[in-house]
């Protein structure tokens, strides 16, 4: 025998092949228990997103096991999202910034990959989405538009800030100057306000309060916000993170117009990362962004480097990937004419439009 031959070329033949099917509420408990332990899984490969899917969105989901000897060996959360506006799609996973599949071994990432192309034929769906953080299928259509930001968390606090490029450190020390300070809200009520009024600014639907509601019912612990409050008590930032493993995730945020002039978001992550820190964590995952977005910008400065997000596509009734986002040309005198609509038939709008986009 070939000396060099890896335990992965020589598995197929020493152990029965990969099977896969579809998940059980049984499997609840083991499917969370391999992701917790598979390598290159992602918070958003958690059970609990199943049920937030379905519950606040209505879209059907199709999550998927990948067996070896009846043993976990790979995981694939899909959602078929369907729209009369955006199309018939499945998805790893809408609302999710990674998604793709979770697995130990190359065999199971084949496996799931095939049965997820043949569901999306079956589906009659016009696109397959997996929204992976590599490059797993090079030959597939892949959108390149957007990209993450990942950075280790040092040690110590001070070491932390003295990282944070000058102007941005400026920033922080600035917010730090004007008396702001951080606290960690109980609910997702202040969080919202923010949120829906920084959606509105940028005229842009925003998610239902029941979603941040369900997503920190779900995950408890590992869903936590924090708000920024200046020195006459008034919340003006705030932000919503996930915890999974040894990495905080600042995904939704929302503030007041005058948040800028406080410095009050440069002080909002400074202080996320500061708590990160206090508890041992050790990556800083500061989410996906837009090629060409302020969010984008605001992010390099912060001296985090931009990692290209490998989005993956099978086209079956399209003739190229969609562009539902909205950088999207077409969709500019929408933005401009929700910007004026009040915020209260926003709130009420918003989530039947969004639902779908994910």
């Amino acid at each position: 025998m070939n000396s060099r031959a890896t335990a992965e070329s020589m598995r197929p033949a020493a152990l029965a092949p990969v099977q896969v099917r579809s998940f059980a509420p049984a499997d609840s408990a083991r499917w969370d228990e391999f992701v917790y332990r598979c390598a290159n899984a992602t918070f958003f490969h958690r059970i609990g997103w199943k049920g937030i899917i379905e519950e606040c969105f209505g879209h059907r989901t199709h999550f998927l096991l990948a067996e070896r000897d009846a043993q976990t060996v790979g995981v694939l959360p899909l959602a078929e999202v369907k729209s009369l506006l955006f199309g018939h799609a499945l998805v790893s996973l809408p609302f999710c910034a990674y998604g793709g599949v979770a697995a130990d071994e190359n065999e199971a990432v084949a496996a799931l990959h095939t049965a997820a192309r043949r569901l999306g034929k079956d589906l009659g769906v016009e696109h397959l989405e997996l929204r992976n953080r590599a490059v797993r299928e090079a030959d597939w259509p892949r959108q390149d538009l957007y990209v993450t930001f990942r950075k280790a968390i040092l040690p110590d606090v001070e070491s932390n800030l003295v990282a944070i490029p000058r102007k941005q450190r400026a920033m922080v020390r600035k917010g730090i100057g004007l008396g702001l300070t951080s606290r960690i809200d109980e609910d997702a009520g202040h969080f919202f306000k923010l949120y829906a009024d920084n959606m509105h600014r940028q005229g842009t639907p925003p998610l239902a309060k029941r979603y941040f509601e369900t997503l920190r019912r779900t995950f408890d612990r590992d869903c936590e916000v924090l708000t920024v409050i200046e020195p006459g008590g008034e919340a003006v930032s705030s932000v919503l993170s996930f915890y999974f493993r040894d990495e905080v995730l600042p995904y939704y945020a929302g503030d007041v117009e005058a948040a800028r002039d406080l410095a009050a978001n440069d002080f909002k992550y400074w202080e996320l990362l500061r708590r990160a820190c206090d508890r041992g964590l050790r990556v800083f995952d500061y989410g996906r962004s837009k090629r060409g977005t302020g969010s984008f910008d605001f992010k390099k400065h912060w001296g985090w480097e931009p990692t290209p997000l490998a989005y993956e596509y099978q086209l079956y009734r399209r003739d190229r990937i969609p562009e539902h986002n909205p950088l999207n040309p077409k969709y500019r005198m929408l933005i401009a004419l929700w910007k004026h609509l009040p915020i209260p038939v926003a709130n009420a709008v918003g989530p039947h439009l969004v639902k779908s986009l994910g």
